[in-house]
């Protein structure tokens, strides 16, 4: 067994504080973010990033080896905290709670510290609205084998909960970089990488693109697509072909169709 302690009242405030940090504000002036479910939180410590907090129910558990992660976290000097169902649910951002949440450090990794590779592959994203869509960015990226994810004035924090979620625990070891659009325009060309920026206002397809080499795909907002600052800084533009009535794709999918349009290129 384990050492922990238990917590069954609402009005607890490691209970209240948790509630809180579903707010940027909060998650950022206390420098952590939460993290929820067996999933996320095993990857994290397959990272070896080690949470403050682990909150558990076994009310809750699905069954997937729960005690065994708690035990692993015990022995990793994680304090933990039992919550009642009713406790557990409220602190919960799901629907269907798993029954593991666990309170973790932000890091903030930055561009002159990224390590990267002999021919530098990268993502950047810019003013990415939804939460949802930057998590599923990351997970393409990771599945793409990209270096880093490279942030530009972004509207999301990294660290919104729906974000952890959707990127399935990959947060934890994808380089993730929030930035300005100019310093990272800045710092493209002092290491020789190309940006490849996708908007549908040009004739290039992305079938088209040479992607070998030092290279970065720029994909801009939901709504707006990229700014006139990047459009006008890339070294190329490109689209993808849209045969229906829409103009474009959601940025997560175009991201994952012109990413692997560049795995396809870069194997070969």
């Amino acid at each position: 067994m384990f050492p922990f302690e238990t917590i069954s009242s609402l009005q607890n405030t490691r209970v209240k504080n948790l509630v809180k940090l579903r707010n940027r504000k909060t998650r950022d002036s206390q420098g952590v973010f939460i993290a929820e479910g067996y999933r996320a939180i095993s990857r994290a410590l397959e990272t070896n990033i080690i949470p403050q907090e682990v909150y558990f129910s076994p009310e809750c558990f699905l069954g997937e080896n729960e005690e065994s992660l708690l035990k692993q976290l015990a022995d990793s000097g994680c304090k933990l905290f039992e919550l009642q169902k009713h406790a557990f649910e409220k602190v919960s951002y799901r629907d269907r709670p798993e029954g593991l949440l666990a309170v973790i450090e932000q890091w903030n990794h930055q561009l002159e510290t990224l390590n990267l590779s002999e021919s530098p592959f990268l993502l950047i994203v810019e003013s990415i609205e939804k939460p949802g869509n930057l998590g599923t960015i990351l997970r393409s990226a990771d599945a793409a084998g990209v270096d880093a994810v490279i942030c530009c004035d972004p509207v999301t924090d990294l660290y919104n909960p729906n974000v952890v979620r959707s990127s399935t625990g990959v947060l934890f070891s994808m380089p993730s970089v929030m930035t300005s659009t100019k310093e990272t325009i800045d710092w493209l060309k002092k290491n020789g990488i190309r940006s490849v920026a996708t908007t549908p206002h040009t004739t290039n397809l992305y079938t088209d693109i040479d992607y070998q080499g030092s290279i970065a795909i720029v994909m801009g907002s939901e709504q707006f697509g990229l700014s006139d600052t990047w459009l006008k800084a890339c070294d190329i533009k490109t689209r993808i072909p849209m045969a229906g009535q829409a103009d474009s794709l959601n940025v997560a999918m175009a991201a994952l169709i012109t990413l692997f349009e560049a795995v396809r290129q870069r194997s070969t």
